[in-house]
């Protein structure tokens, strides 16, 4: 029996699908040469873009917007030892088609924060990867959860 340190790597749809039943996550990115890490909502586009809806003049927009960055989102819960944790990476850029911004419009993901201007960022995912936490972990046969 080889040891088992309580995660299972996940398949990319099985990372999407994770995504697509979750509200909120973080966008990490760069802030003047520094990692910076802020909440956000989202939604999934095409079943795969990550897609936020933001004030065209925030601060975020301006630090994205043709830029690479990673997103994640997770779900722990304390009791059971368990959860799970999505990285999507990927080129970030705002919706400038008419057509397209209009369609989001429709679809895509409510602002928690609305604003009168409010442009859509897309996240292309060149990388998507994840892990599952199972809850417990055993080493050749012995439980070492407790």
């Amino acid at each position: 029996m080889y040891p088992n340190d309580g995660f299972r790597e996940l398949e990319r749809q099985e990372c999407l699908r994770l995504l697509a039943r979750t509200p909120v996550g973080r966008i990490v990115h760069t802030r003047h040469a520094l990692p910076a890490v802020l909440p956000v909502n989202f939604g999934l586009d095409h079943d795969d873009a990550v897609l936020l809806r933001t004030s065209a003049d925030s601060e975020l927009v301006f630090a994205i917007d043709g830029t690479v960055v990673a997103f994640e989102a997770d779900e722990v819960d304390a009791v059971t030892h368990s959860g799970w944790s999505v990285v999507v990476t990927g080129s970030a850029a705002v919706v400038t088609d008419p057509a397209e911004h209009e369609r989001l419009i429709r679809t895509g993901p409510s602002s928690w924060a609305p604003s009168l201007d409010e442009v859509f960022v897309r996240i292309e995912p060149e990388l998507v990867t994840g892990r599952e936490l199972i809850g417990g972990r055993t080493m050749y046969g012995v439980d070492l959860s407790s």
